[in-house]
């Protein structure tokens, strides 16, 4: 699971002046963590980006900031995924501003430890409505938008390894992780009767950013629990996401990035 941590500073992820090329990547939870990692690897590689955020719109804006600087276009967006009007309307606003979209990375999630006795239905439809609706909402927007272009584009939703294994007070997360998948495979096949240079898959994260509170037992137990033998980084599913972006011929995939913890 990609939870809460120190990671790297993401700026230090771009090498050098960043040369645009004409492509727009969508990042929805792009103002931190995972998310501002893989909108920097978007822009090494000459992506003009959009950098959705909700409650770390500051830092989403900061990014964009830095990335205008260096002579990129970018835009900082907000909406909360679980409101579908302003989800929509988030989406619009990105092709509209920037006349396409190329790509879109789905790093937007919420996950909160709950004791199966405590959580509620409402708990329940609230981290269904940001993880997997939010989901569906901005790649259907996108994937209609994607339709109208000559070149398509490539979708990556982002799962979770866990789901096949899933460990104590996470049910909500769990349950709205393990649709993730499915909608995958479902937009890959719907998305490439309406153009087939749509392609849509997903990264199934591992260890990649432990919580920063977690005990020096539990780390080992999430490092041990690895094939690997160590924690992985938010670099390694940026270089994930580039990979399902740029290779034209895998569609409907789920890739584990979770250092062997899936078979181990």
């Amino acid at each position: 699971m990609t939870t809460s941590g120190h990671s790297p500073d993401p700026l230090a992820f771009v090498p050098g002046t960043l040369a645009p090329t004409g492509r727009v990547a969508l990042v929805t939870g792009g103002g931190r963590r995972v998310g501002a990692v893989v909108v920097r690897a978007l822009a090494s590689r000459g992506y003009s980006l959009a950098i959705h955020a909700n409650r770390s719109f500051d830092e989403a804006r900061r990014i964009a900031a830095d990335l205008e600087s260096s002579g990129l276009p970018a835009l900082a967006v907000t909406a909360n995924l679980r409101d579908e009007g302003p989800t929509r309307a988030m989406v619009h606003r990105v092709a509209d501003h920037f006349g396409r979209i190329d790509a879109v990375v789905t790093c937007a999630a919420v996950w909160d430890p709950v004791p199966l006795e405590e959580v509620t239905a409402d708990d329940l439809r609230a981290t269904f409505e940001i993880n997997c609706v939010g989901t569906f909402l901005v790649a259907q927007e996108a994937g209609a938008v994607m339709a109208t272009q000559e070149a398509g584009g490539a979708i990556v939703t982002v799962g979770d390894w866990a789901v096949a294994r899933p460990y104590r007070d996470y049910t909500a997360y769990f349950a709205s992780k393990g649709a993730i998948p499915a909608l995958t495979q479902s937009l890959a096949v719907e998305l490439s009767q309406r153009n087939r240079r749509i392609r849509v898959n997903c990264i199934l994260p591992g260890p990649v950013m432990l919580p920063a509170g977690l005990s020096p037992a539990e780390r080992e137990a999430a490092v041990a629990g690895t094939l690997v033998g160590r924690e992985g980084r938010p670099e390694n599913v940026a270089h994930a996401a580039l990979f399902l972006i740029e290779n034209d011929f895998i569609t409907g995939a789920c890739i584990p990035v979770d250092g062997g913890s899936s078979i181990a």
